[in-house]
C-alpha cells in the first residue's frame, strides 16, 4: 500500500478502485464490503474525503490488484479513533479469509490480538522474534516503551 495513502485526488472513489483493478477476488463490491464508507462515496472526488477515508480507500485500491501480500505501514496513524477501529477491523477479517498481511506497527494493543509473528527491530536490527503470547512484558519495557 502506497505510504502517504497517495490517492488520485481527482478521481472519484469509483475511479480509484477501477484504477488499479487486475483479475481476481477482490472487486470494487467486496472493497466496499469491507469498507462501506466507500460505497457511500463511490462517485466523490478523493480530494474531499476524510484522512481515514483516503486510507480506506488506498488499502482498498491496493486490494483491488489482488496480491498475494499485503504490506501495511502504520496504517492507522495519525487518525481519529473510530477509524483506527474500522481499518483494524478490517485487518482482522483480511486475516480471517486467509489474506497474507505484514503489518508494521507501534501500536500493540491493536497489533498483538492480530499477529501471528512478530519482529521486533531496533536500529535496523532484529532484536526479538516469535508468537505474540511470548512477547514478554520486560522485552515490552525494553524495546517497545509499553
Amino acid at each position: 500500500m502506497p505510504e502517504g495513502r497517495r490517492c488520485f485526488p481527482n478521481l472519484t472513489v469509483h475511479e480509484n478502485l477501477v484504477a488499479a483493478a487486475r483479475p481476481g477476488k477482490w472487486t470494487q463490491e467486496a472493497v466496499t464490503d469491507l469498507f462501506p464508507r466507500l460505497g457511500e462515496r463511490a462517485g466523490q472526488s478523493a480530494s474531499t474525503l476524510s484522512g481515514g477515508e483516503q486510507q480506506m480507500l488506498a488499502i482498498g485500491r491496493a486490494l483491488m490488484t489482488n496480491p498475494r501480500l499485503v504490506i501495511l505501514d502504520e496504517a492507522t496513524e495519525g487518525l481519529a479513533p473510530v477509524i483506527r477501529r474500522d481499518i483494524w477491523a478490517a485487518i482482522r477479517k483480511l486475516k480471517d479469509e486467509g489474506q497474507s498481511i505484514l503489518v508494521v506497527d507501534k501500536t500493540m494493543a491493536e497489533l498483538l490480538p492480530v499477529a501471528d509473528r512478530c519482529v521486533v527491530l531496533e536500529k535496523g536490527r532484529t532484536v526479538w522474534t516469535g508468537r505474540p503470547d511470548e512477547l514478554t512484558a520486560d522485552m515490552q519495557d525494553r524495546y517497545l516503551g509499553v
